[in-house]
């Protein structure tokens, strides 16, 4: 003990005559003594703690100081205590305050760089978190900063690297320098080599009718790819599923899970055929008797094109409304008219195509044929009104009830008046009153008339017409060989060119359409519906000329022959 004392002593009375650099040296020769050098790793005791500070004992004369901040965790709180053992870096040591300054942060670097630079001798996996965006990739800290290139954060490239902030994962080392701190990162390197590990095994349960389960890669509008653990498969948008799907993201989203069948297979090139509905049963088999022909039904309208309007049933199973089993309503144009994309509707099964997958349906058959009881309601002979829907060539289409409609052909309109086209006379809109003619129910007519209104006027002629009498009227037709005259409603008369005041070449020129001519009835046939007349008969007898007038009677019958040839000549038949 007292050896011990006057040593020391006699080493304490040296060390007061040893200067600064003398000191460092002889300070530096005991801690190597002890296994400690500056810049190195060394373990040490906690043994206090305060605000600003924690003094760490590494057994030796002085304590060392580490700043509290680098043993406080992310909320703040110390993460030793006192009596905790602790690594940490000798910064410096000896210095003119006789304070030791250590570093834990410094400490768990280099361990990390030498765990880090052993896994590269050793071709390990590190794990690390991805911790920024950088340019051109991400950075990893793995115990020290790393940099991982946006080529190899996955298999394909990845447009939003910011979602992957936060996240941890294995990585491959690709390049290691720890003489200038850099380390470069590759996740892709061992996603290649698992995906490479589950083809060889997915190959071994791939054959055609297997079903497996894949997840979702990629979706296109022609489709999903699916991994199916390292090989692809293309899902169609035809084997997604057995109803209509305008798009593949009306059903799936990448990343899902999902069970597929194979449905082809080329080992050569690798390419996989994938069906998802053929998993399950198709619709169409129990079609037959789940819609038997003349069953009411319900369904969604999900497409309105020209012809008509389809009817999703359920799943896979769609029908057609033809147009014209929409509505008793002939003058429906368009579907659309009726029905909208998205309308839930009532319709009858019209008929059954199993083998190629068409239903019928109507919509009309739900509701009351109005021609069942039209012949009911309109008796031939009896008088309805109705407003004019449509003009044609041939006549007018007047609006009797609801979805029947009359026709009043041209023919029909007038007992006599000419009339080129319909709408001479008439406008849509127009209220009219008509005649029932006849209804044929099989073919969906109605025909009516309006001159039937009134009574024929050649049925009275005789009493209103007569040998001799000077009549009057507009020219309402020329013909080679003589003017029509209109005597009244119904009623025309036949001047024959020979009757004619002017009889020149240029005759037509004397009779223009409404010019009024007086004439006289020189014959009157109500069966045939003619009266033949004769201007000059009629300026004879106003000037008095007796003896011609006589003579022409004399002649009517003749010239009546004459007229009627000519007439079936240009006619062919019967003409007034």
């Amino acid at each position: 003990m007292n050896t011990d004392s006057s040593i020391l002593d006699l080493d304490l009375s040296k060390l007061s005559q040893i200067d600064d650099d003398s000191f460092k040296n002889f300070f530096d020769d005991m801690m190597a003594d002890k296994g400690t050098r500056e810049q190195s790793v060394v373990t040490g005791r906690v043994i206090g703690i305060s605000d600003d500070w924690v003094t760490v004992d590494i057994s030796f004369k002085a304590e060392g100081l580490i700043p509290a901040a680098e043993f406080r965790g992310p909320d703040g709180e110390m993460t030793i205590a006192v009596g905790d053992t602790v690594d940490v870096y000798l910064d410096s040591m000896g210095g003119d305050d006789g304070v030791l300054y250590l570093s834990k942060e410094k400490a768990d670097l280099m361990k990390a760089w030498e765990e880090i630079s052993q896994a590269v001798q050793r071709d390990e996996v590190v794990e690390g978190q991805v911790i920024a965006r950088v340019k051109g990739g991400l950075q990893v800290d793995i115990g020290v900063k790393a940099f991982l290139p946006g080529s190899q954060v996955d298999l394909r490239p990845v447009k939003n690297l910011d979602k992957l902030l936060g996240e941890t994962f294995q990585f491959k080392i690709i390049k290691f320098n720890k003489k200038r701190g850099n380390i470069v990162l590759s996740r892709r390197v061992l996603l290649e080599q698992e995906r490479e590990e589950k083809r060889e095994e997915t190959l071994k349960s791939l054959t055609i009718g297997a079903i497996m389960t894949g997840i979702v890669k990629n979706i296109t509008d022609y489709g999903a790819f699916v991994d199916l653990g390292g090989i692809d498969g293309l899902l169609h948008i035809t084997d997604m599923s057995y109803g209509r799907l305008e798009h593949p993201s009306q059903m799936f989203e990448v990343g899902q899970a999902i069970e597929v069948k194979i449905l082809k297979y080329d080992p050569d090139s690798q390419r996989v055929s994938l069906g998802f509905k053929q998993i399950r049963p198709d619709p169409w088999e129990e079609a037959e008797y789940k819609y038997p022909v003349g069953a009411i039904v319900r369904g969604k309208v999900v497409s309105i094109p020209d012809y008509g309007a389809f009817i999703e049933l359920e799943d896979g199973i769609e029908g057609l409304v033809h147009i014209s089993e929409m509505t008793w309503d002939k003058k429906v144009k368009h579907p659309s008219k009726l029905v909208n994309v998205g309308d839930v509707i009532e319709a009858k099964v019209l008929g059954m195509d199993v083998v190629n997958k068409r239903i019928s349906l109507g919509m009309k058959q739900l509701e009351p044929n109005p021609w069942d009881v039209v012949e009911q309601r309109y008796p031939a002979g009896s008088i309805v009104q109705g407003k004019v829907r449509n003009i044609t060539d041939f006549g007018i289409f007047v609006g009797i009830d609801e979805g029947i409609d009359g026709l009043v052909h041209i023919s029909d309109l007038s007992w006599g008046q000419r009339i080129r086209h319909p709408s001479e006379r008439y406008q849509k809109g127009d209220e009219v009153e008509a005649r029932v003619l006849d209804i044929d129910i099989d073919k969906h007519r109605f025909s009516l008339g309006i001159k039937q209104l009134t009574q024929d006027p050649w049925f009275t002629v005789h009493n209103r017409y007569m040998y001799g009498q000077v009549v009057e009227g507009p020219v309402v037709h020329v013909t080679d060989f003589g003017v029509f005259v209109e005597l009244e409603d119904g009623v025309e008369g036949l001047v024959h060119l020979s009757e004619l005041a002017h009889d020149g070449d240029d005759w037509h020129t004397h009779y223009p359409e409404n010019k009024a001519i007086r004439a006289e009835v020189v014959h009157i046939d109500p069966e045939l519906r003619r009266i033949s007349l004769s201007e000059r008969g009629a300026l004879e007898r106003a000037e008095g000329d007796v003896d011609g007038y006589m003579q022409r009677q004399g002649d009517a019958a003749a010239r009546l022959g004459d007229v009627m040839g000519d007439l079936s000549a240009k006619f062919g038949g019967d003409e007034s």
